[in-house]
């Protein structure tokens, strides 16, 4: 079991994971323990630590616990898949799937990612701060995700609902079959899916953008992006009388 302790100062974590207990059972089981015998500060959540992670597959999977968990070191595929409601600080690179399936809570990658970055994720904040592989955002039907650096081919393909912010360059096919979700990017993309188009942002969608960029703590200004939607939508907008409010937009 790992070291646990009353937390004496916020640079104190209540829970240190060893190598065996990142996934599985054996992270449960700890995680249940930290939650019995450890109660946090008012205000404050528990603080998990996880070091010495050797690039481990399937590490801190759904996490359903009101948690922040710092991990110093790489982690392989599908880190923190599935996740609910932790905070998650991983200063090193992952592999595949990160944040696959997400409904929840925020996954921070301070280094790169592999590909399939937030697949069919439906909430919570996905950012990477290095650069992420093919199909990011894939089949998403919710919450947001940011790439400060570049990305590769088919962004977005499938994505319902949701955002996803791209700071860097893109592949090709960006936005493939996409729905309802948007796309905001900075840098090129080498091509576009058939049937998307790429427009300015409307003084709405700046502000938006102003503000979640502020909260993924990425510096930017909104009026160096473009927007990537359906034509469809794109026309949908451009024949709407100006003034009237879209239902539907979040």
């Amino acid at each position: 079991m790992g070291s646990m302790a009353k937390k004496t100062s916020k640079a104190s974590p209540d829970l240190v994971l060893q190598a065996s207990q990142l996934s599985g059972r054996a992270l449960q089981l700890a995680l249940q323990s930290l939650l019995t015998n450890v109660k946090a500060d008012e205000g404050a959540m528990l603080v998990v630590h996880a070091l010495d992670t050797a690039g481990q597959h399937s590490a801190l999977m759904g996490l359903s616990q009101s948690i922040r968990v710092n991990v110093g070191g790489d982690l392989g595929d599908f880190a923190c898949a599935y996740n609910q409601a932790a905070k998650v600080m991983i200063r090193g690179n992952v592999g595949n799937g990160v944040g696959d399936g997400m409904t929840g809570g925020a996954v921070r990658v301070y280094g790169r990612a592999g590909d399939g970055v937030g697949v069919a994720m439906s909430g919570g904040t996905l950012a990477v701060y290095g650069h992420a592989g093919n199909s990011c955002g894939a089949a998403m039907c919710g919450g947001e995700i940011f790439v400060r650096g570049d990305v590769g081919s088919q962004l977005g393909v499938g994505a319902r609902r949701g955002t996803i912010v791209v700071g860097g360059n893109a592949g090709n096919r960006v936005g493939e079959a996409i729905g309802q979700a948007t796309i905001y990017i900075r840098g090129e993309a080498e091509s576009l899916a058939p049937g998307v188009v790429e427009t300015g942002l409307r003084e709405r969608e700046r502000l938006r953008l102003g503000l979640l960029l502020i909260n993924a703590a990425i510096k930017g200004d909104a009026n160096e992006f473009r927007r990537i939607v359906p034509k469809a939508i794109y026309e949908e907008e451009k024949n709407r009388p100006r003034g009237e409010i879209d239902p539907s937009w979040r």
